[in-house]
Parts: C-alpha cells; sequence; structure tokens
C-alpha cells in the first residue's frame, strides 16, 4: 500500500499572479500550478490512497483556495482521495469554517501553515481549534519547516514550537510536514520525544544532501523504525514517481564516500507507511 499524505488541490481561480511569480524559487526545476480533481487523479494513479486539501495562503504564497473544491474532488473520487479542511486562525469565522468542513463536509483532518497565515503554534487564537480536533478525533497536519513565500514568517515554520503544543494537548494527533526542513533536527527530536507527533518526507527528494542527512538523523534519533514517518509529494510541487524514486535513490549522493547509508528497510517502511493506522483514534477510521 502507498499514501499520498500530502497532495494540494485548486481550481485556476485559486491561483493569483502572486502565486504564479513565487513558485519558481519553490523548488530546481520547473513546478507545476495544475491541481484540480481530474489532474490529482491522473497523478495519484501509482498510490492507493491520497489526502488533500486546498490552501488558504493567499496573502503569502498567493493561493487561496476553500474546503468545497477539497469536499468536491473526494466526492468524485471517493475511493482515491480523502479530504483535510485548511485553516487560517486570522479569519474571524474560522472556526465556523472549522465545524462546516467537519461536520457538513465530512472531511477527515485539518492542514495548518503557521508560515503563510502568520500565526505561531502556540497563539491562543489555536487553543478552541486544538481541543476542537481532540473532541472530534481529527489529525493535524502543519506546514514545518521553510517556504519560499517572502510574505511569511520565517521563525513560526520552526518544529519545535510544536513540542509545547504536544504536551498540552497530548491527544491531539500532530504531523509536521516536509520534516521541518531546514531545521530537521528540531521535528525529528519532537516526534521522537512525544508520542502523539509525527512527520513526514513530502518535497524533499531535490534536496539530495539534505534529505539523505534528514533520514540518518532520523535513525540515529530511533524514529525511522517506529512508525513516525510518512510518505507524501507535496503534489503538485512534486510528482509521485520522481518522489518514489528520490526516496529508493536517497544514498546516491553519498556515492563511495564510506559515509553510511540510509538502511533500504527505513526507505521502504516510509514509502509503504499507512497514516490510517496512526492518526486517528478511532481503529474504525483505518478504513478511510
Amino acid at each position: 500500500m502507498i499514501v499520498d499524505c500530502h497532495v494540494n488541490v485548486w481550481e485556476d481561480r485559486h491561483c493569483t499572479e502572486m502565486f504564479l511569480a513565487q513558485t519558481k524559487f519553490a523548488r530546481p526545476g520547473s513546478v507545476g500550478i495544475k491541481a484540480d480533481a481530474d489532474t490529482l487523479h491522473a497523478a495519484m494513479a501509482h498510490v492507493d490512497k491520497a489526502i488533500i486539501f486546498s490552501l488558504r495562503y493567499g496573502d503569502s504564497a498567493g493561493v487561496d483556495g476553500d474546503d468545497e473544491v477539497t469536499a468536491t474532488a473526494v466526492a468524485k473520487y471517493p475511493d482515491k482521495f480523502v479530504g483535510f479542511a485548511c485553516i487560517d486562525p486570522r479569519m474571524p469565522n474560522c472556526m465556523d469554517l472549522l465545524v462546516h468542513a467537519i461536520e457538513d463536509l465530512k472531511l477527515k483532518g485539518v492542514k495548518f501553515g503557521p508560515i503563510y497565515n502568520g500565526v505561531s503554534v502556540n497563539d491562543p487564537r489555536m487553543e478552541p481549534i486544538y481541543r476542537y480536533l481532540v473532541r472530534h478525533d481529527i489529525p493535524l497536519t502543519m506546514h514545518m519547516g521553510t517556504t519560499f513565500a517572502a510574505n511569511s514568517v520565517a521563525e513560526y515554520g520552526r518544529a519545535i514550537h510544536v513540542d509545547d503544543v504536544a504536551r498540552r494537548h497530548p491527544d491531539l494527533k500532530m504531523v509536521m510536514a516536509h520534516m521541518g526542513h531546514p531545521w530537521y533536527e528540531e521535528c525529528i527530536i519532537v516526534a521522537r520525544k512525544q508520542p502523539n507527533v509525527y512527520c513526514e518526507v513530502s518535497a524533499l527528494f531535490y534536496r539530495p544532501w539534505q534529505f539523505w542527512n534528514i533520514l540518518k538523523t532520523a535513525e540515529e534519533y530511533t524514529i525511522a523504525h517506529r512508525d513516525k514517518i510518512f510518505w507524501g509529494t507535496d503534489f503538485p510541487f512534486a510528482e509521485v514517481d520522481e518522489s518514489i524514486a528520490g526516496l529508493r535513490n536517497v544514498n546516491a549522493v553519498i556515492g563511495n564516500s564510506g559515509l553510511p547509508p540510509v538502511s533500504n528497510e527505513t526507505i521502504e517502511r516510509i514509502l509503504h507507511s499507512n497514516p490510517f493506522a496512526h492518526w486517528w483514534h478511532d481503529p474504525k477510521a483505518k478504513g478511510l
């Protein structure tokens, strides 16, 4: 089984000129911007399930989606997609939108970008959100790490702040996207010490030296074999096949240097990881 735990969905109307201008700095090579339901379904042909969400990052990244586009995509391809809501805690109706997304649209998780929305994970505005997610057994995926977006608060991308939230809310399942790059050590130490915190490797393979360091550090800190790390692409910023190849070829960057390789067990364990067995408390959620 292969689950892509990090897939963006939006319509062309959600992408502003600022988004088009900034994505050229997202990664080496070109970045696609098509991410509608049909495009996603075709792109996800080689995965069993894909967790999808739309982004409310209009004033930073320049893409401003909504939960309805996510719900519509799930309804069109229910066997492939699992939908997450996206929150912007600055919005005065944030809680109303969250309740609508979970209770009316039946989305199964939440995506939050502290660095994009300019709201720390320790901001008081997050507390009612955390309490709601715990009551309803909803996992929270957070963009952790840096970004190409100029109008963002870099400090809020540091994974070390998640430790505070994990201690206040031990029943809240939290997922740190992108391994908190380039502060991946912070991500790894928080995931190691907090049972309710996980991480994932989306959009990392195209920085091969950093990617090898991340996975070796995860092995050295004992989280690589504890079902703490999950696989994803961050489509459309990365494709499925290149992300799989990038993971399986992570050791190419060290060549014959004598540096220790990432184990094949770690590589395959991440690729075939199953978030549905870990991110929800309810055992029935495994069949999402």
